[in-house]
């Protein structure tokens, strides 16, 4: 028994490491933080306050192959905590999207890997966004579930399909992938689909890559974990492909 359950784990990591995106989907375009600073030309930062933190970019570092979302305790505005995060300068649509990353935090952060249209505002305005695609959002809480759902912001704001995912420790690497047609929205966790939510009859308009940490009441968290800061997202790689036209 004991050897089977090592073997399904090893299965367990080779699959987190070498999850495909779908068949029929080439790359497009790609940031394996490869660099030892950020790639202005790719990203532009998140600065906004909301909820419990400022986020800066001095909290935003390339290290080791990572992108490294630092999670502080130091006053920023009227805020007691620094988060951090990035997002596209370019827009896409439709495709498949993909992240690997890890949480390292205790309680108190709410980490994001989405997409939506971007206001230049350095926040989550959400006047240029047609539909917001949540390919995990996780209240660091409980770092054994996440959210995936979908909104659409124009008009009156309606919530598509939300629902809870169970996951082995997001503290180990996950790849976290979006598959999103005119038809249908697709989550996937470490290469298996999750939740499919219907998207024919939704607006559609340009997307924004975002990579976020903010501290955070959601998930029910009373206050941050201040014996576990400094905290860290770590993202290994973020990547977008395009449907191949059928010969």
């Amino acid at each position: 028994m004991r050897q089977v359950a090592l073997l399904s784990m090893f299965a367990l990591q080779a699959l987190c490491l070498f999850a495909e995106p779908p068949a029929g989907y080439q790359l497009k375009w790609s940031d394996e933080f490869e660099g030892s600073s950020l790639n202005l030309d790719r990203w532009n930062y998140r600065t906004d306050s909301k909820h419990w933190s400022t986020q800066l970019p001095a909290n935003v570092t390339v290290e080791g192959g990572r992108l490294l979302l630092s999670l502080r305790k130091e006053k920023a505005g009227d805020k007691e905590y620094t988060g951090a995060g990035v997002i596209s300068k370019q827009a896409f649509r439709f495709g498949y999207y993909e992240a690997r990353f890890q949480i390292a935090a205790g309680k108190g952060w709410h980490s994001s890997f989405w997409m939506m249209g971007h206001d230049g505002s350095g926040g989550t305005g959400t006047t240029k966004t047609e539909l917001e695609l949540d390919v995990i959002e996780n209240d660091s809480i409980d770092l054994t579930s996440y959210g995936v759902n979908l909104h659409k912001w124009q008009g009156t704001h309606v919530s598509h399909g939300h629902k809870n995912v169970k996951t082995a420790s997001l503290a180990e690497y996950h790849v976290f992938g979006c598959r999103y047609t005119p038809q249908t929205v697709q989550y996937f966790l470490d290469g298996q689909l999750v939740q499919t939510i219907d998207a024919a009859a939704l607006p559609h308009g340009d997307l924004h890559v975002w990579l976020t940490s903010i501290a955070s009441f959601l998930g029910k968290t009373d206050a941050v974990d201040e014996a576990r800061l400094p905290g860290r997202v770590a993202f290994d790689y973020v990547r977008y492909y395009t449907k191949m036209e059928e010969k």
